[in-house]
């Protein structure tokens, strides 16, 4: 017979440790709270000094507020806070730290010692005082300038069971050098320095977010990368959205945080997850660096033991509006500059902070294309050039003396045709020098968004045959086309059995009819098998138009004339997400003449 158990209190020092469980369960995870007090307390240079990635040693050391010597010991107790005084106050948290948990824990687990002096000027600021987390110890006189030291020795020295948890050195530093990149990255204004085993490891002085970001992430990322900064209501984005041809075979470079704390949440992975979706390859992770401003009343960052995840009031509307922010950022064509969300609010402490960019460069500055007529019909491979507006081009481009002056060459972000290398790209000359076009790639973008916004208008467009494809087909194929005729016109497509075994295509979309109608068909058919109508309408209707635009897109090894090449430019430019194929590589590149004069000596 068992015995009976009675409810009993738990010892102070048990509870402290389960409590420590929730809050350290790794050294880099003492050194996020560590850090957040110091940013807490206005401090404007860090130092973190770690030894044996942070297990034996981690030592904060801040020039910030300070501790009062009879707050010392408080500070070690737990649900102590200078943060927090009321439920309105949890309701509008505004600072990092804020549950008065953090030091109580880890000196349940590791050796603790904190030494503080206040700002100089007052009374308790003419000495400096240091605590240990000992029992009964009290403050010492000790040495220091102003702020305070926090040093943390030996974690898990009396729990040696979640000791054996950890990792080697190497990984336990490795992720508390993360834990400081995401702290410094939303903090440019404070210096960091990062220390281990007496070694610098990370120098990173006071600067501004884009300075910040490039030291951090690396210029590359920049230079790969779009500035956003967009505002509706009483929410604000602003960071950097990286183009896809930047994405990474892991999730490792993606830092989102909300009112300046970095958070892994579902909601906003899902909306910039959703805005790249049209630019990616399934199996590529976009990088991007955005800071969400919302109204500390409208979310809750209470949710989590380690404040990681939040909670907003409306998850709908921030869902949307960082959806749509960044969405509308990749996805402005060249001819068009991204159009703010709404009016800019006023320059404030966060916007200060981020210095002029070419980016940020106004509409007036920008070149536009009014008054420039663009081809928007097919690239008229294969077929004869019958519009009036693509004939009066083609006869201007064909001719290497009447080239557009030089004012109207320079409005062209990817300028006008010289020739086409191996019928693989587009060779064209611009204001910045050589811009070298996939024309493969760049096709499939311009017909897939075209496809897309045919299908949302009214369906799309049927171009009758003149004389009709036949082609072989399984009987389950024969089947299919008669009983979804409807859904095949609306599609764009004229199927017709003329046999047990044989499909007669009459009519294919206007948008693909350069194509092979017979590759298209049996495409579509095999969609039709595998996703059935409705979710080929629905939600695997981009994976489809994906599909026959790149099978529409004009080939390899075509010959194109320099007219075809140039309404293929302008298309370009007027179409959204051109800088990438549907499959996420990038449809052109530029070479600037300093690349070109660099790679040929010229100047020296």
């Amino acid at each position: 017979m068992l015995e009976t158990t009675r409810i009993h209190l738990l010892p102070d020092l048990l509870i402290s440790q389960i409590a420590a469980g929730e809050v350290v369960d790794r050294p880099a995870s003492v050194l996020k709270e560590l850090l957040e007090n110091a940013l807490d307390a206005g401090s404007s240079t860090i130092q973190v000094q770690l030894e044996e990635g942070g297990v034996k040693l981690i030592r904060v050391i801040d020039d910030g507020d300070g501790i009062a010597r009879d707050e010392l010991a408080l500070a070690l107790v737990r649900h102590a806070t200078s943060k927090i005084r009321s439920l309105d106050d949890l309701e509008r948290v505004g600072t990092l730290g804020f549950r008065g948990e953090a030091l109580a824990s880890v000196a349940a687990v590791a050796r603790l010692t904190i030494a503080s002096r206040q700002q100089a000027g007052s009374t308790a600021g003419q000495h400096a005082w240091r605590l240990s987390a000992e029992a009964g110890a009290t403050p010492e006189p000790a040495a220091l300038p102003f702020g305070t030291v926090v040093e943390m020795r030996d974690l898990y020295y009396n729990t040696p069971a979640r000791r054996k948890f950890l990792k080697s050195d190497s990984t336990e530093f490795a992720h508390c050098a993360e834990a400081v990149k995401r702290i410094a990255l939303a903090h440019p204004e404070v210096g960091f320095t990062l220390t281990h085993n007496g070694r610098v490891s990370l120098h990173l002085p006071r600067s501004d977010v884009r300075t910040r970001a490039g030291a951090i992430l690396g210029e590359d990322f920049l230079a790969e990368s779009q500035r956003l900064d967009a505002a509706a209501g009483p929410l604000r984005v602003l960071g950097f959205c990286a183009l896809p041809a930047y994405s990474r075979a892991r999730g490792d470079a993606q830092y989102v945080y909300v009112n300046g704390r970095f958070v892994r949440d579902r909601l906003l992975s899902h909306a910039l997850r959703e805005a790249y979706q049209d630019l990616l390859h399934g199996s590529r992770y976009p990088a991007y660096c955005l800071f969400l401003e919302v109204d500390p009343a409208t979310v809750d960052v209470n949710v989590h033991p380690q404040k990681t995840e939040v909670r907003f009031r409306d998850a709908h509307s921030v869902h949307q509006f960082v959806f749509h922010a960044v969405q509308r950022l990749l996805s402005s064509p060249l001819a068009t500059p991204p159009a703010p969300t709404a009016q800019m609010p006023a320059a404030d402490e966060s916007s200060s902070r981020w210095p002029d960019h070419p980016a940020s460069a106004t509409q007036a500055e920008r070149p536009t294309f009014t008054g420039q007529t663009a081809y928007q019909g097919s690239l008229g491979v294969g077929e004869p050039a019958s519009n009036s507006t693509y004939l009066a081009f083609a006869q201007a481009a064909q001719v290497p003396d009447s080239l557009p002056p030089a004012a109207e060459a320079e409005a062209a972000p990817l300028g006008y045709a010289l020739a086409q290398l191996h019928g693989i790209y587009i060779l064209a000359e611009n204001h910045q020098g050589l811009v070298v076009v996939d024309m493969h790639a760049a096709h499939e973008r311009i017909l897939y968004e075209k496809l897309k916004h045919a299908l949302d208008e009214q369906g799309l467009a049927t171009q009758a045959l003149l004389i009709p494809a036949v082609f072989n087909a399984e009987a389950i194929d024969v089947a299919t086309a008669e009983e979804h005729a409807a859904a095949l016109r609306q599609l764009g497509f004229d199927l017709a059995p003329v046999g047990p075994r044989q499909l007669a295509v009459r009519g294919v979309p206007v948008l693909l009819q350069a194509a092979d109608p017979a590759a298209l068909a049996r495409s579509l058919l095999s969609e039709l098998r595998e996703h059935g109508v409705t979710q080929l309408l629905t939600a695997a209707r981009n994976e489809f138009l994906s599909s026959m635009a790149c099978q529409g897109a004009v080939r390899a090894r075509r010959l194109l004339s320099l007219a075809e090449m140039n309404a293929l430019l302008r298309q370009m430019e007027e179409t959204e997400r051109s800088g990438h194929c549907n499959h996420g590589r990038p449809t052109w590149t530029q070479l600037s003449m300093t690349d070109l004069d660099r790679h040929f000596l010229r100047g020296r």
